[in-house]
């Protein structure tokens, strides 16, 4: 087959990424839940006949990993036998152990038949807010096993030929709290799979077969050449990488994920020989998920704005034992594997700023603060499930300041705004803030994490994971670390207390939960800050007057103004 030239692959691509992008866009706007169209927690791709990876949407990193595995076992699932895909089939799973993430995240594929010949398949992947399980709302730190996070489906039709399949319909309502949502967003996902479906034939009946086929092999071989390109920039050599989990919601034990890389000409190696031995709390991360972060940072350091498919993840080769908290054995429990991933690519970037300083970023929040609050609404006496998502800071980069309150790296969530929460659920946000000096200090400072406040109008379950409530996201090139997050419960009130990280309580209405969220390490000396930026950090509450003094050796007048003299003094004594 010839090669198509460059134009027409370009076209193709544009093509074939649009198409994954409006899957995103119909799921948004059709979900019944403020998880998937208000934060954003999902992912769309496409296939080839093989199951490759040829586009993916510019949604959640991390959630495409499963995609590229799963669509691959789907076709090998349904290749032979009696079990076979149909024109209007939709196949749904959500297994960790089949190259799902967790049981939350719902996979739905379908696959894209021309004149009677299987030519591609379209998959999305969306959090649900509740999929059973010991948990209200599913979002439990602390669970032993996958048996207590919900119901698991392998790889089963939830539509055949067309037709939603009744058994499996009736199977999910009586296993989920709130029916009505839960197949409301598959039913979205369903919804965005069909646009895909329609989409993908109109792409390929426009160029045809042997273009459509001849477009897709340049693209991943573009794809994969110019990762190996970005790799050869990249000294040789092995560079070494840690980093910790505050605990695993059970015990208070850290658990460390060791990474070695082997870099050589084009291509790169990944080793996680070191790390611990899987944990009995659900912080495990299933292979899906240690794949995706792997791929997250080889694509970013190498070549950012590569298109990424299964081209750019030739280059990777992978080394992890099995049994440990990045490649766990069933039935260990991966509901809040998320604290474990982000790790990952910290470990990554600290072992690759040996080979390339200024190319790598600070530590960041590195975790996923993930709530569920599910009880009655006293107004209409129905249940609810309220998935709340909140990030932390940015890590500060080369030559610019971290992002304040935006989430980074593997899931670019969006906050769910006040506006939105309030309306649906017995809550009330009563504060919603940046926090001050929660960025590490550096010549570029930390993002800042923001603060969340929220007080219940209902007697409630608080379902919970996150992290980096001990290990404080580290500072680069002489930056300093930012702060740790916490959970505080009633603060400022009579029995105002610490909360795990991890865990599942019961709260009772008034009862106000505040999420403290941990912000992002410093880039380089805080004593070479240009005095007005850290002024002006003041002037805004993002950084206290006694933490520019310390941090940044800047010392303000009355009126908020840099006094040059005592900046120029503090900074030549160098004791600020």
């Amino acid at each position: 087959m010839a090669a198509v030239d460059p134009i027409t692959m370009q076209v193709v691509r544009y093509g074939l990424e649009q198409i994954a992008d409006e899957m995103g866009y119909t799921m948004m706007r059709t979900a019944r839940s403020t998880v998937i169209k208000e934060v954003l927690d999902f992912s769309c791709a496409l296939a080839d006949r093989q199951g490759r990876t040829i586009a993916q949407a510019h949604h959640v990193p991390m959630l495409v990993g499963s995609l590229d595995i799963t669509m691959k076992r789907v076709l090998e699932h349904y290749g032979g036998g009696v079990e076979r895909l149909e024109e209007g089939d939709v196949v749904i799973s959500n297994d960790p152990y089949l190259g799902g993430q967790h049981v939350m995240d719902m996979q739905v594929f379908a696959p894209v038949f021309e004149e009677g010949t299987l030519i591609g398949l379209v998959g999305n992947i969306a959090h649900q807010v509740d999929m059973g399980g010991m948990a209200p709302g599913g979002v439990a730190g602390g669970m032993t096993e996958i048996f207590q996070e919900g119901i698991r489906f392998p790889m089963i039709k939830f539509h055949q030929r067309g037709v939603e399949n009744p058994e499996v319909i009736r199977m999910i309502a009586s296993n989920v709290r709130i029916p009505e949502v839960t197949l409301g967003d598959m039913r979205s996902q369903v919804s965005a799979a069909s646009v895909g479906v329609r989409r993908f034939k109109e792409i390929y009946r426009k160029h045809g077969p042997a273009t459509f086929r001849s477009a897709v092999d340049t693209l991943l071989n573009y794809s994969e050449e110019r990762i190996r390109q970005g790799l050869r920039q990249i000294p040789d050599g092995t560079y070494a990488g840690e980093d910790f989990v505050d605990d695993d919601g059970i015990g208070d034990e850290p658990f460390r994920v060791a990474v070695t890389i082997e870099k050589a000409g084009g291509g790169i190696a990944v080793d996680f020989e070191g790390t611990s031995p899987q944990a009995r709390g659900n912080i495990n991360c299933p292979i899906a998920s240690t794949y995706a972060a792997v791929y997250y940072v080889v694509i970013a350091l190498s070549d950012p704005h590569v298109p990424p498919n299964a081209g750019a993840f030739r280059p990777v080769e992978f080394r992890i034992p099995e049994g440990t908290v990045v490649n766990p054995r069933p039935p260990a429990g991966v509901t809040a594997r998320t604290n474990t991933t982000a790790k990952i690519v910290e470990a990554m970037i600290r072992a690759l700023a040996q080979a390339v300083p200024d190319r790598v970023v600070s530590g960041s929040h590195a975790q996923s603060t993930t709530c569920g609050f599910v009880g009655y609404h006293p107004r209409t006496g129905k249940r609810f499930s309220f998935t709340d998502i909140e990030v932390g800071g940015a890590p500060a980069r080369p030559y610019r300041d971290g992002r304040d309150g935006q989430d980074s790296h593997l899931a670019r969530f969006m906050n769910t705004p006040i506006e939105a929460a309030e309306m649906e659920f017995p809550i009330l946000v009563e504060r919603f803030q940046f926090r001050p000096d929660s960025g590490g200090a550096g010549l570029y400072r930390g993002g800042l994490a923001v603060q969340r406040d929220i007080r219940l109008l209902a007697d409630a379950s608080f379902a919970r994971y996150a992290d980096r409530h001990k290990f404080a996201p580290w500072g680069v090139a002489g930056g300093k670390d930012g702060a740790v997050g916490e959970f505080v419960l009633n603060p400022g009130r009579e029995g105002e207390q610490r909360v795990r990280s991890k865990g599942l309580s019961e709260l009772r209405a008034g009862d106000v939960v505040s999420l403290r969220l941990p912000g992002a390490g410093g880039f380089g000396d805080p004593l070479k800050r240009d005095p007005e930026a850290a002024a002006r950090d003041v002037r805004e509450g993002k950084v206290s007057r006694e933490a520019a003094r310390r941090d940044y050796g800047v010392v303000l007048k009355a009126d908020m103004t840099v006094d040059e003299i005592e900046t120029a003094r503090l900074r030549g004594t160098g004791q600020t």
